[in-house]
């Protein structure tokens, strides 16, 4: 990535997708978030995972919540 010119202005960082909802709650029976779905580690090094990385996570998270108790979900 080349650095910008005097004549070029800086452009911020460009946003990180992620799944997070705010809800950090971590599930001690299947090691999942709550809110995201993501394990800790997961949640730990998402900004330094690459995009194809953050996407095949991003792939297998509706899946992982029948890993959770629904009771612990609302449901």
């Amino acid at each position: 990535m080349s650095q910008p010119t005097a004549s070029e202005p800086a452009r911020p960082p460009r946003s990180i997708a992620t799944p997070c909802v705010m809800v950090c709650t971590v599930d001690g029976a299947s090691g999942l978030c709550l809110g995201c779905f993501r394990t800790l580690p997961e949640i730990a090094t998402w900004s330094r995972k690459s995009d194809e990385e953050r996407m095949a996570i991003m792939g297998e998270l509706d899946g992982r919540k029948s890993l959770i108790d629904p009771a612990l979900l609302g449901g």
